[in-house]
């Protein structure tokens, strides 16, 4: 069984028992979420899509761990202008394990 869950601005396919890393959420490490809109939830031959969302489906997750990932560098540069800048962002992110998905 697999679901298609958006969270962060992004979909995601989740099964039970894998680990993930989403945009940060709200919550503690250990605390346990809901992500409530599933859009596509297959068991075997049975399949459900949403328009948008499959109504009543949910996915549970528990809360790993929160963290910051690698650096992504920015350089921006004009030539023969003298204009050279470098920045750099690091995106947080929550690593989330999927319990339960009940459609």
């Amino acid at each position: 069984m697999y679901a298609i869950v958006r969270t962060g601005g992004k979909q995601y396919q989740v099964a039970q028992g894998e680990q993930f890393r989403v945009e940060k959420l709200a919550g503690q490490v250990g605390d346990t979420i809901e992500l409530p809109e599933v859009l596509f939830v297959a068991d075997g031959e049975q399949v459900k899509v949403g328009q948008p969302v499959v109504e009543g489906a949910k996915v549970t997750a528990t809360i790993m761990a929160h963290g910051k990932a690698k650096k992504v560098l920015v350089f921006k540069k004009k030539r023969r202008q003298g204009y050279q800048k470098m920045r750099g962002h690091r995106q947080e992110y929550t690593a989330l394990r999927i319990d339960g998905i009940s459609a």
